[in-house]
């Protein structure tokens, strides 16, 4: 649909989200990010654009037509699991957080998302996506993440939040043992430290 403006592999994005006008800036502004951006409004339509040109990245929002997104990301999981799933969501849920964490979701971002926060997502699941290809790729350090301004009345929380309070919860119940907490938790072991690493760049202390 688009050109790239910066040279590398894994720049393919499948957008799937069935509002038009989001999925039209999204894609606007990923491209102006440098990647190659394709569209779909239904899980559906985005099976088939695979089945004929297979995705790095995929932003996927949860709240589709017919399919809906956790359903799709179970289908990639199986059918391309090497494509990174980057999830969009106006809502959180604690059991689609647990079911995206079982398929070793890339990200998650709330509507509405910052720029930022997406290109750091993006660039985030193009190395993973590049790992998963070669095992030798060397992931470069991501950037710190700041930590938010605490506020008077608490918003309600992310699916990231919900995520992050779900594995330490678990890490906690297993005093600590990592490989415990990743068997409750249905995910793998490197998961499991991927997840802690990125808590602890944020500051936390698990």
């Amino acid at each position: 649909m688009s050109h790239s403006s910066m040279s590398g592999p894994c720049r393919q994005v499948l957008i799937v989200e069935d509002e038009t006008r989001l999925r039209e800036m999204l894609a606007h502004a990923i491209t102006d990010m440098g990647f190659d951006v394709s569209t779909a409004r239904s899980a559906e339509t985005a099976v088939k654009m695979l089945d004929q040109q297979p995705a790095d990245i995929m932003l996927l929002d949860l709240n589709l037509p017919g399919i809906n997104g956790i359903e799709l990301f179970e289908i990639i999981h199986k059918r391309w699991p090497s494509i990174q799933v980057i999830v969009l969501t106006g809502f959180g849920d604690l059991d689609v957080a647990k079911r995206a964490i079982r398929l070793d979701v890339s990200d998650f971002l709330t509507k509405p998302c910052p720029l930022g926060d997406l290109e750091i997502a993006l660039d985030r699941a193009r190395h993973r996506r590049l790992l998963a290809i070669d095992p030798t790729y060397l992931v470069p350090e991501p950037p710190p993440t700041p930590m938010p301004e605490p506020s008077r009345s608490a918003p309600p929380m992310t699916l990231e939040e919900i995520e992050r309070a779900h594995i330490l919860a678990a890490l906690e119940r297993h005093g600590g043992n990592r490989t415990a907490t990743a068997q409750e938790l249905g995910i793998s072991l490197r998961t499991l430290y991927y997840r802690l690493e990125t808590y602890q760049k944020q500051g936390l202390n698990v």
